[in-house]
């Protein structure tokens, strides 16, 4: 896989070849061999016909009127070279000068497959490319100017798109000093030195010649200069005015800045040329700098989750071996195999820390260069991919790639990270680096997705900026999450209770009392959620009853695997939550501290839920959080032996002076109906909430006596 991120070749041309072997023929002709090696593993000629593969000749001599054509060649695949035996004919005075000059070492032409798979058919591929520059302002795709010109005509022929490009009228012709550059010119040829610039030097332009072609003699036209990025530009020979014929120099490629603006012509002819006609061939996917946004195909397999699932399935068999890979278009994912994955070891490292720093920072960098995203990330910074794509990771990135990642040139190209397991160490749970890695790639607006095989959907992680708290949620219900007034429930995670049909009750009035209320935090337009812990029990209820009434299922969850010592019952996440967050569990605390509900719903519960409902209660005496109700389903006696003795002993010795209103935000409720009756009142503004209303001295509000009794 990594051999394509290789900045030396394209997969349709081979490197330069220079002359092994020359025999002259006349004085304006000579065979000669041309021997090419490091030839890429990957360039397609090795898996075309013949016929399919061309000798470009190099435009320096074509331009001085040689014309170099191919007999024959031989590939050699295993020991990456080829021979390629050419004639090299001179068709004017300056090409039989040019002849006496060439000698064995003078780098001369290559080998291009004319892959017709990449023949590019629809002028739509072109045309979109126009106005449009890659990272260094430099144009994708134009003909004298930024924007394009109306002097290139795209059509299609035969199948294929050819542009025509309008010629200006008049010639480029040579002074007799020309000659004099010849020894040098063959000099530079053999030292593979850019002798382009050289010759630009020594041509002139004649603005009123004709464009016709004579024998024993070079035409060499001029259009506007054809910046290509995107593509390979090939002279389409056969559409060409008769008796007009290109060099075999008619392949321009996309790594030059400003190519195509001569073009070398011989034959006869007394009619006159007005356009230069080109077909186009695709680069690898990864360095078409294609849009995401044009990538159709990609972007509807990315909305369908089996298409995901089977993607990451092609992955290497090995759980234990981390793996990615960068995709830029549908075609490339759909086909996806073992061999396209960048694969490595899965290793335990342990960093000196800073009181080591140089050796701290060699290690990390290391580090860094064993991920498997590492390839491609850097082959962004570097340019080599200049396609917009996704990157599929096994895991999460580790944190340490935030640097390459937060990149200017990572952020314009990688339009999506998607995972299948969090971390390998940990499995489904996330650290506190991790999801700071996250909050940061949400700022610099790369999308994060979880291809997640427990409940096999593909969750989006959307931030909450207001509040600072975020999820993996069902990409379709991204914005209901972001939008949503949250109710959350805690409880125990070893019994259920007999809640479920009150609560289920609950939550159906609220939508239905939803549908009336113009109350900011609960309106016809304002979407629901409901937040738990995510495992068994209580939790499992809320997250159930949430689920049938259509509300966003969510839950936090903490990694409660049994460890040694531990005395934590295992919490297994519960099949009905559909949005999520994880967390390990030296976290537990800033796991709490991101419930962010809008009106908790405490359920019977233990110590857990206890010091959920101390959270909740700071909350609200610093002011973190807005001043709503708190629902305490249950028996007065039950809450009351789990608050009133703290409360009390808090109001006795004065330490809660000042904030003993406190108490008048728990409500203590037996039954939907008068979980109701709070939040009507509430959301009627009627509702004796906050620090100017009464305290109560159980801390807490029995509904039905301290609050709606019998004398109201």
């Amino acid at each position: 896989m990594e051999s394509y991120l290789n900045p030396d070749h394209y997969d349709l041309v081979t490197p330069d070849g220079a002359i092994s072997n020359l025999q002259p023929i006349s004085s304006t002709a000579l065979d000669a061999t041309v021997f090419i090696d490091k030839i890429s593993p990957v360039f397609k000629g090795y898996d075309l016909d013949n016929n399919q593969i061309e000798f470009n000749g190099k435009s320096t001599l074509a331009q001085l009127g040689l014309d170099l054509l191919c007999k024959e060649f031989i590939l050699d695949r295993k020991n990456s070279c080829a021979e390629v035996l050419i004639h090299i004919q001179a068709v004017n005075e300056l090409g039989q000068a040019m002849l006496r000059y060439l000698r064995v070492g003078c780098v001369v032409g290559k080998l291009f497959a004319a892959d017709p798979r990449r023949l590019v058919r629809n002028p739509d591929y072109l045309s979109r490319m126009f106005g449009r520059s890659d990272r260094k302002g430099r144009p994708l795709l134009s003909l004298g100017g930024m924007q394009g010109s109306n002097d290139l005509i795209l059509d299609v022929t035969d199948g294929r798109t050819i542009a025509y490009l309008t010629l200006q009228y008049g010639r480029v012709e040579y002074p007799d000093s020309i000659f004099g550059l010849l020894p040098t010119l063959a000099k530079a040829l053999c030292a593979r030195q850019p002798v382009r610039s050289l010759l630009r030097l020594h041509q002139e332009w004649s603005p009123h010649a004709n464009l016709n072609c004579e024998p024993g003699k070079l035409l060499l036209v001029r259009t506007l200069p054809l910046h290509i990025r995107t593509v390979f530009a090939k002279v389409v020979d056969k559409l060409l005015p008769q008796g007009f014929r290109h060099t075999s120099a008619n392949v321009l490629q996309p790594d030059t800045q400003a190519s195509g603006d001569i073009y070398e012509l011989y034959g006869k002819s007394d009619h006159e040329i007005s356009d230069i006609p080109l077909e186009f061939y695709t680069l690898e996917p990864h360095r078409e700098h294609v849009f995401f946004r044009d990538r159709d195909q990609l972007q509807a397999s990315l909305e369908n989750p089996n298409a995901l699932f089977k993607a990451f399935e092609t992955g290497p068999k090995s759980e234990d071996l981390r793996a990615a890979v960068f995709v830029v278009k549908g075609e490339q994912m759909q086909n996806l195999t073992e061999k396209d994955w960048v694969v490595r070891d899965s290793l335990t490292h342990e960093f000196p820390g800073p009181t080591q720093g140089m050796r701290q920072a060699a290690m990390v960098e290391r580090y860094i260069q064993q991920q498997p995203s590492y390839p491609f990330l850097k082959a962004i910074q570097e340019g080599l991919i200049s396609s917009q794509g996704i990157l599929l990771v096994r895991h999460f990135p580790s944190p340490l790639m935030k640097r390459m990642l937060l990149s200017e040139p990572v952020q314009r190209c990688l339009k999506g990270i998607y995972f299948l397991h969090p971390s390998q160490s940990m499995d489904e749970f996330f650290s506190q680096e991790d999801r700071s890695l996250l909050l940061d790639l949400a700022t610099f607006a790369i999308p994060v997705f979880w291809v997640d095989q427990t409940n096999n959907q593909v969750l989006q992680y959307a931030l909450k900026s207001r509040k600072g708290t975020a999820m993996f949620v069902p990409s379709e219900k991204v914005q209901s999450f972001l939008q949503a007034t949250v109710f959350g429930i805690y409880g125990s995670n070893l019994i259920q209770g007999h809640f479920e049909d009150e609560l289920h009750a609950l939550l159906t009035g609220i939508l239905e009392m939803k549908e009336e209320s113009d109350h900011p935090m609960l309106s016809p337009k304002i979407p629901l959620a409901l937040i738990t812990g995510g495992g068994p029990g209580a939790m499992e209820i809320g997250n159930r009853v949430a689920q049938n009434l259509n509300i966003l299922s969510c839950a936090n969850i903490v990694d409660f695997r049994p460890k040694d010592g531990s005395v934590v019952n295992e919490q297994k996440q519960n099949p009905h939550v559909e949005a999520k967050m994880t967390y390990r569990l030296e976290q537990l605390v800033e796991r709490q501290s991101e419930f962010h509900l809008d009106f908790p719903i405490f359920l019977m519960g233990g110590i857990g839920t206890d010091f959920e409902y101390c959270l909740e209660e700071v909350r609200r005496k610093v002011g973190s959080t807005s001043t709503t109700p708190i629902l305490l389903f249950g028996t007065p006696e039950y809450w009351e032996s789990k608050i009133t003795s703290r409360y009390k002993q808090n109001l006795e010795s004065g330490t809660i002076k000042g904030s003993e209103w406190i108490s008048n935000c728990f409500y203590c409720v037996q039954n939907a109906s008068q979980g109701l009756q709070v939040y009507r009142e509430y959301f009627n503004n009627r509702l004796p909430i906050g620090k100017d209303s009464p305290s109560y001295p159980e801390g807490f509000v029995r509904v039905g006596i301290d609050l709606f009794s019998s004398d109201d």
